[in-house]
């Protein structure tokens, strides 16, 4: 049977793929999604999946949006970031760990009343290898770039955070990272 952090994790990348879904479309999707792993009966599904939905409402990852027809589904911001979380910590989410000559570097600048963002930032990045070079500065050779540009749109980060992509580094520099990176 499958465990409800798991039904969590197939409403949310279930809701990535839309702005918002009608809550009846969202159940289905969801049910389907997780009928293979759930041996019991539907109505069993039905309860999990519901449960599910009105944990995710109370733990602030989604919210219903009511209407005179229908009730929908939209993921909230602090769904976003858990999202991204779940991308990192997955089995299939590790990007190859064969360097391929780049080094990632972002900066970020969030200021003090986005500091709830800030830390979330700065956990995805620690989750996705990147090491604090100095204060905002971050660098990985792990090629996770698409995931932050992504988050970057997101949180809506226009000059907060910038994103390098860059074979150049100077040689001491090149050195000392080699030997913090284990390559």
């Amino acid at each position: 049977m499958q465990k409800k952090p798991q039904i969590n994790k197939t409403v949310l990348k279930t809701l990535s793929k839309k702005t918002v879904l009608p809550i009846l479309e969202l159940k289905n999707e969801v049910r389907r999604v997780i009928s293979n792993d759930f041996d019991t009966s539907s109505q069993k599904q039905e309860y999990a999946v519901s449960r599910s939905i009105k944990n995710l409402v109370e733990s602030g990852m989604v919210e219903i949006l009511k209407s005179d027809n229908q009730d929908y589904v939209r993921m909230t911001q602090e769904g976003r970031n858990k999202l991204h979380s779940i991308t990192l910590e997955a089995e299939g989410a590790l990007v190859s760990t064969t360097w391929d000559g780049f080094w990632r570097i972002i900066l970020i600048d969030i200021p003090e009343e986005r500091k709830s963002e800030r830390e979330a930032v700065r956990y995805l990045l620690k989750k996705a290898g990147f090491v604090c070079l100095k204060n905002s500065a971050w660098i990985s050779p792990f090629p996770y770039e698409h995931l932050f540009t992504n988050i970057k749109k997101d949180l809506g980060f226009t000059s907060e955070m910038i994103i390098f992509v860059t074979d150049k580094v100077d040689e001491e520099t090149k050195k000392s990272l080699f030997e913090l990176f284990g390559k």
